[in-house]
């Protein structure tokens, strides 16, 4: 896309700030549902993330990355909490982090965009597309102003080295090895860029 489409359509974005922005991690959620013995969804979060938005006065430029404690997952269940932490899945002792640096960013029609990138996920690199959707800009009660995006991806575990087998007797698997992912993102603007 010519740069100056693209620039056109960041001064169209009402409340556009560029800048450095840190990912709000109270206000911020990484979600994640996985099939369950082939006829239900497990839904669990990551509740430690954080990381950097860099917002460019021509969004395409734009960039983020992320960091998730990889023992943060949360699904609810302490047993099942344990046994996802453990070597069988995501062996946190051993890659206690899960990482996701942006290669690119692809604006579309409707508004949405998609954001290129690499995850680092159980010590393995894989290119994996964001699915976003800008939430819009804000100026807070304390003085800030903020930034919002939901964005959606879905991975193979098995692409990351996770390959537990579980089959069930009749057909099928205990645990599906497609995840969706889901993100609400809230980051406060640090830095704005320079004039």
């Amino acid at each position: 896309m010519p740069a100056s489409r693209t620039k056109s359509r960041a001064a169209q974005i009402p409340g556009y700030v560029a800048g450095t922005w840190a990912i709000d991690p109270v206000h911020s959620e990484v979600s994640f549902t996985v099939r369950h013995l082939m006829v239900a969804k497990v839904r669990g979060v990551f509740s430690d993330v954080s990381g950097t938005l860099e917002l460019a006065e021509d969004p395409s430029d734009s960039a983020v990355t992320a960091t998730i404690a990889a023992a943060s997952i949360d699904s609810r269940n302490e047993n099942r909490d344990e046994d996802l932490r453990s070597e069988r899945f995501l062996d946190v002792e051993k890659y206690p982090t899960i990482e996701y640096r942006s290669t690119g960013l692809r604006a579309h029609r409707d508004g949405t965009f998609t954001i290129d990138g690499e995850l680092l996920l159980h010590g393995v690199a894989r290119p994996v597309a964001l699915d976003a959707e800008l939430n819009g800009f804000v100026a807070d009660p304390y003085g800030g102003t903020r930034v919002g995006f939901s964005a959606t991806a879905r991975v193979n575990r098995r692409d990351f080295g996770i390959t537990i087998d579980m089959p069930l007797d009749g057909g099928g698997v205990v645990v599906s090895d497609w995840a969706e992912i889901g993100l609400e993102i809230e980051a406060v603007l640090t830095e704005p860029a320079s004039a």
